[in-house]
């Protein structure tokens, strides 16, 4: 068997107490956020942290639970929010029923973020209401189809999930469709924030700008392999080209995580393109 190497820290930014929970299993380990304002939970951490999130949760007056999306290292301890507070949890319309069964996923992603338990949720409407203020619910897909964005109408802060995680992207889950991803990113720019909050880069003041570099980013890489495409590369050649070496991660996951699902989803855009 393995051991989890754990732990949390509270910090307060703003208006919003931002609880980072820590987890490694030999040596890959990963961070992974929920938030707490006006009433409003958003997202809960992974079960392998259950007991970390659990005595942060306890502190709370929760009054409402959103989730970004059902992936376990953010919906992990829905069930216990559940069991313990009984308020009402929401979630993307498509994920309602895959919430309401324990959570399948491989076992690599078991042995970091644990087995996430059923729970029932009930679907977003376009805004969700807080004490203080009004939020958009922004449908931003890409990372998943069902992942959403949270926006403050009266801060002007933006709650991003797992939209933005980092700058430079080089691998991606196989169910991401970055083309939609980087549509997402495009999408909440028209929103009025400088702020964000990013469910595993934690609080970033410079949100915007930072949103702003991964789009320039993902559009300066979609040229370089449209370039590649034209040219007659294979995705492998377009890998090797593109990305300057494969990433532990991709090995790990028996390439569920890779850089060639990065490259794979613009040739798919390529080609539609040439067929209209």
């Amino acid at each position: 068997m393995f051991e989890r190497e754990k732990s949390i820290e509270i910090q307060r930014n703003r208006d919003v107490q931002c609880a980072q929970g820590k987890v490694a299993v030999q040596g890959i380990g990963m961070s992974v956020y929920s938030f707490f304002v006006d009433g409003l939970l958003i997202d809960t951490g992974s079960y392998s942290l259950s007991q970390e999130f659990q005595s942060f949760f306890k502190e709370l007056p929760i009054e409402q639970l959103a989730l970004t999306h059902s992936h376990e290292d953010h919906s992990g301890n829905a069930a216990w929010i559940q069991q313990h507070t009984g308020v009402p949890i929401y979630v993307h319309r498509d994920s309602v029923g895959l919430c309401a069964k324990d959570g399948e996923y491989p076992f690599y992603r078991q042995a970091l973020w644990g087995e996430r338990p059923a729970f029932m949720a009930q679907p977003f409407g376009d805004t969700l209401q807080t004490n203080l203020a009004t939020w958009d619910v922004i449908e931003t897909p890409g990372h998943t189809t069902d992942h959403v964005s949270f926006y403050n109408r009266e801060t002007g802060a933006m709650f991003t999930g797992d939209l933005y995680i980092q700058t430079k992207t080089k691998v991606v889950l196989d169910e991401e469709n970055i083309v939609h991803t980087l549509a997402s990113l495009k999408k909440i720019v028209n929103y009025d924030f400088e702020v964000v909050y990013c469910c595993h880069a934690g609080f970033i003041a410079d949100g915007r700008a930072k949103i702003q570099e991964k789009i320039a980013y993902l559009e300066e890489m979609e040229e370089n392999i449209r370039q590649l495409f034209h040219k007659g590369y294979s995705v492998d050649e377009m890998t090797k080209s593109i990305f300057s070496r494969e990433y532990p991660i991709t090995k790990v996951s028996g390439e569920q995580w890779s850089s060639k699902h990065i490259i794979t989803a613009f040739i798919n855009q390529f080609t539609q393109e040439s067929l209209k």
